[in-house]
């Protein structure tokens, strides 16, 4: 069943884990979807969003040999329609494929930035013209970032000015920030951006200082420190060191892979996990712009070579759970994790050899069949067999029922919010919950799908969304959202004209 749109303006303890040891008791329910379409070698990206406009998520996925699939969703069914659209089916290898609307028409375009080394690469953008195929304007647009080996691309808006601004994250050089002025492209000059010159391969944006406009945290690689770049109404300044999580003591084989923000407290503040070659890190947000390092208290430390990472709430306990993908040597075999959150503390249900443990890039959560619960998509680039896998979550009914599904446009009806915070309460006005209108962020991951809250035994909710601003942004709330009527809808918030 697709999602049915509802379109309002709202008003203005340690736990030690033993990871490999696992019950088949505790192993969640998922089921292999259409494998033979989607059994490919060398899948690396992995990107979802409504391409057509019908209310079901499509995705596309990036091969080595340089071909773009693109999977349209038909009530559950995939189709590859990427050849007959116009993407490519040969060429540069592709990563950090990435969906924003840049020209504010109403419909996702798609980036993909290409990884050949030493051939000097470039950045291509596929323009959606109606959800019926696409045109690539990258040249026309300023946005062919020569020389640039691709991992993570940005759309977001760190001006607040209203349009999608790219942040283009840098394997081997520096990366650049290139501002949206009408929809054509121009770099922000070096001393006001964070156009940093470490080996950058993930890159997350938050408001860390909630003053209304959106930080940049780097996960770097290569034994390069990770970075933190506060903006500060354009201009940006490194503060990792000050707040001592830039993990300056890496060996050259060591450092930052994928970055992941999500409220796995339930107290309001977005923590921050950061996967790496080496040790694997959880911030816990302490609400005051410091961070607490506590992967090792926690238990979420493996495994050794991590790639990526997602939050999502996998059993609709209102919970976020941890997806980990990541590899073991010789010959990068698959090792990954689902962390459980059990009210604050974590226990690993994937066991070795399991249906999840496949696949070593892209990580996404993600309800491709409008039921209720989040399904898991991965890409496997290194891999024995390759691939690219989407889990179907078989989730009892009963807990299907208990989400709900929030999508951010902004004034136009438009997917423009990203970085914008959504959170749930109670009916007792108790927070349930907090998430990210997302920008991207992981390995060789991103989406522009709604957020998904799992909401336990609530039946009715209310929310509120901050939007990104002057003087910390604005909020606008919605009370009594009843769960029930909400079933296989999605219930969207346009974001107020501020007068």
């Amino acid at each position: 069943m697709k999602h049915s749109q509802i379109f309002l303006s709202a008003l203005s303890a340690l736990l030690c884990t033993q990871p490999n040891l696992v019950s088949a008791t505790e192993e969640p329910a998922f089921t292999s979807i259409m494998p033979d379409l989607f059994s490919v070698a060398g899948s690396l990206s992995n990107a979802w969003a409504d391409f057509d406009g019908d209310g079901d998520s499509d995705f596309a996925v990036s091969i080595k040999g340089g071909e773009i699939r693109l999977y349209l969703n038909n009530e559950g069914v995939f189709k590859n329609i990427g050849a007959a659209s116009g993407l490519p089916t040969s060429g540069d290898e592709i990563r950090g494929l990435s969906w924003g609307d840049y020209d504010n028409d109403g419909d996702l375009d798609l980036l993909a930035g290409s990884n050949v080394f030493p051939t000097p690469s470039r950045t291509y953008v596929y323009r959606n013209e109606e959800g019926k195929a696409f045109s690539e304007v990258a040249n026309e647009i300023g946005l062919t970032i020569p020389g640039r080996w691709s991992r993570q691309s940005n759309w977001v808006d760190y001006d607040n000015d209203g349009d999608l601004d790219l942040y283009a994250a840098n394997r081997t050089g520096s990366n650049r920030l290139l501002n949206n002025s009408e929809g054509k492209f121009e770099s922000v000059a070096s001393n006001q951006s964070p156009n940093d010159p470490r080996r950058s391969v993930g890159a997350c944006w938050l408001d860390i200082d909630k003053d209304g406009d959106l930080d940049l945290f780097l996960a770097n690689q290569s034994g390069d420190s990770d970075a933190l770049w506060r903006n500060d109404f354009g201009s940006f300044t490194d503060i990792a060191p000050l707040l001592g999580i830039d993990q300056t003591l890496r060996s050259l084989k060591d450092g930052g892979v994928g970055c992941a923000f999500g409220d796995y407290d339930n107290d309001g503040d977005f923590d921050l996990y950061v996967g790496a070659y080496g040790e694997n890190l959880l911030y816990n947000n302490q609400g005051d712009g410091k961070f607490v390092e506590l992967a090792k208290s926690l238990g979420v430390t493996d495994p050794i070579e991590t790639v990526g990472a997602a939050w999502g709430d996998y059993n609709n306990d209102g919970w976020l759970d941890l997806m980990v993908v990541g590899y073991r040597n010789p010959g990068q075999i698959p090792e990954n994790r689902l962390y459980r959150n059990d009210k604050g503390t974590f226990t690993n249900v994937l066991a070795s050899g399991g249906i999840l443990d496949v696949g070593d890039h892209g990580v996404e959560w993600v309800d491709y069949d409008n039921d209720g619960d989040l399904d898991l998509s991965v890409t496997d680039g290194y891999g024995p067999t390759g691939g690219h896998f989407l889990f179907r979550n078989e989730l009892e009914p009963s807990s299907e029922n208990q989400s709900l599904a929030i999508q951010v446009v902004d004034k136009n009806g438009h997917y423009t919010r990203a970085g914008a915070e959504i959170r749930l309460f109670d009916s007792r006005k108790n927070l349930l919950g907090s998430r990210q209108v997302s920008v991207g962020g992981g390995y060789n991951t991103q989406s522009a799908i709604p957020a998904i809250f799992g909401v336990a035994n609530n039946n009715v909710v209310s929310a509120e969304v901050r939007f990104m601003g002057p003087n910390g942004g604005h909020v606008q709330r919605i009370e009594e959202i009843d769960i029930r009527k909400l079933k296989n809808k999605v219930l969207t918030i346009k974001e107020n004209e501020i007068k």
